[in-house]
């Protein structure tokens, strides 16, 4: 229930960060006080991913890599290109720029796996390239990010690298080894790991939108259409890689989803790292993260209520 209804308190804690006054007889404002620690948190989100990662699921990406690799290679190579084109044809400059490429560079995000179990599609191929694009990740961001905004920014390879590998890589391997080899480490993760994983994330975001409450309104409309095209493609570019690799059906919509449901999360919070927590870079993957939630959930619940059910034994097909 609490996974259905995460764009719902996604929604309600945005707003009460949102009108959150400075002071509220006499406390202080809870979304500003946590928001420096956000990376931590986001790294304690990455631990509960890890710990509830399937034991064979490193065994799946192994045993079918082209598929997972191929997919992995649609979303690195669209996203980032599609950020960077919309960006450029919105007219946006400066850290909002920054801030719409930041969430075309990012890998996948865990909220694509739950939508692909709502949407009927194939939840191991879905996870597989989450797990993908998250492991490569402290590679192949930096490299998008010195390719695509050299011209705008100093960016350095090292200083985009390591938060990745300390915040995302490290923390999943730790969970993963933790829930394989203690069993009460994997008991305890199955009960509470995904409200923890997901509370992370809603706090991340709501602490964002306390700090720069000011500075929303500042965001104009074409910074809006920038995230919705990007995101909009993202499907498209996920739908179309697809077909070209004659993926199945199921995992069609798994990866049509995890194309265009970026980790904008984790966006928010390298913006902050790298560009300062003041830059106004990190609000588009606020609002992106919004703006996916919303749209590959009505996607979901289209295929699951319209969408041709896949053969019963395709889940067993593809991960052979």
């Amino acid at each position: 229930m609490f996974e259905r209804l995460l764009l719902l308190w996604l929604t309600l804690l945005g707003l009460m960060a949102y009108f959150w006054p400075v002071a509220l007889g006499g406390v202080a404002d809870p979304f500003v006080a946590a928001d420096p620690y956000k990376a931590y948190v986001f790294a304690v989100t990455m631990l509960a991913i890890g710990s509830l990662l399937p034991r064979d699921e490193v065994r799946q990406v192994a045993g079918r890599w082209p598929m997972v690799l191929g997919g992995t290679a649609v979303q690195y190579a669209a996203m980032p290109l599609l950020a960077y084109g919309f960006a450029r044809l919105a007219g946006l400059e400066g850290g909002w720029l920054i801030g719409v490429v930041m969430v075309g560079t990012v890998p996948g995000a865990m909220a694509s796996n739950v939508l692909t179990l709502v949407a009927r599609g194939n939840v191991s191929y879905s996870v597989s390239l989450t797990t993908s694009a998250t492991l490569l990740s402290p590679l192949v961001v930096p490299f998008l990010l010195l390719c695509i905004l050299s011209q705008e920014v100093d960016i350095a390879f090292w200083k985009v690298c390591w938060p990745l590998l300390w915040m995302v890589v490290f923390p999943v391997i730790t969970g993963h080894l933790l829930s394989r080899y203690l069993s009460v480490w994997q008991r305890t993760a199955k009960r509470i790991a995904p409200t923890v994983a997901n509370l992370t994330i809603l706090w991340i975001i709501a602490g964002v939108i306390g700090v720069h409450r000011d500075k929303l309104p500042e965001m104009t409309a074409a910074v809006g259409v920038a995230l919705l095209a990007l995101n909009l493609c993202g499907y498209l570019a996920g739908a179309a890689g697809s077909l070209a690799m004659r993926l199945p059906p199921a995992m069609r919509r798994a990866l049509t989803l995890e194309v265009g449901m970026q980790n904008a999360g984790l966006g928010t919070v390298m913006a902050g790292k790298l560009f300062g927590d003041d830059s106004v870079a990190v609000i588009p993957p606020v609002i992106y993260t919004f703006g996916c939630m919303f749209t590959g959930t009505i996607l979901a619940r289209l295929w699951a209520e319209f969408g041709k059910e896949p053969p019963a034994d395709e889940e067993g097909k593809a991960g052979s």
